[in-house]
């Protein structure tokens, strides 16, 4: 198995990224979230997952091995397929998704491409009591009128993400200032994102 990649970043897509090692380029799945926090030209590291099929060796990759240990769990769930596990882990983050495992919140995977209320809940059955919920800090809520600040430069990356996802830019913008606002001035990229994704994914926004 390729437990993690350490490379320079040859390029960047909304859903993928291509490492080089040592002269070899690797293609590597990853979340829209993991790609906005990539960096051109840079060494890079990420922890990855070979999915051997017949016709395909397909590398994902995640931010740490918790993540990865999570995509895997989601995997061994029937009816759940790498995309679709990945899919999960982009609109979910790990403690959303001990979340609504615990309390049986079939609702939180409405965004989740792929995921329709059967297999939402065969993923609550089958990794009950599996997952672990970490600590967070509380945010401040944020004022619903506008971006804050502190959050523009990251709220501009989301946009152009969600765009190249195929959202349209006026809907795009309006998801991401209802994401801000609902998470405050301490909002980062990867909840902007997840965030915005729910807003669209509800139909509170429309593509």
């Amino acid at each position: 198995m390729i437990a993690s990649l350490t490379g320079t970043l040859t390029h960047l897509g909304a859903n993928y990224a291509v490492l080089d090692v040592g002269g070899v380029g690797y293609q590597v799945q990853v979340t829209p979230t993991h790609s906005l926090e990539l960096r051109m030209g840079t060494e890079t590291t990420i922890i990855t997952a070979l999915i051997v099929r017949e016709d395909a060796l397909t590398l994902f990759g995640f931010r740490s091995f918790d993540e990865r240990q999570i995509f895997e769990q989601l995997t061994t769930v029937s009816g759940v397929g790498p995309k679709s596990a990945l899919a999960v882990i982009t609109h979910l983050s790990p403690n959303e998704l001990a979340r609504a495992v615990e309390t049986e919140d079939v609702n939180a995977f409405k965004p989740v491409s792929g995921v329709g209320p059967k297999t939402a809940k065969l993923i609550i059955l089958q990794l009950k009591g599996k997952l672990l919920v970490h600590s967070e800090p509380a945010t401040a809520p944020g004022e619903p009128a506008a971006l804050p600040a502190s959050v523009v430069k990251s709220a501009d990356q989301v946009i152009d993400a969600l765009v190249e996802l195929g959202t349209k830019q006026p809907q795009a913008q309006a998801a991401v200032e209802a994401a801000a606002a609902e998470l405050g001035e301490d909002a980062d990229v990867p909840s902007l994102l997840r965030a915005a994704l729910r807003e669209l994914g509800r139909g509170g926004v429309r593509r």
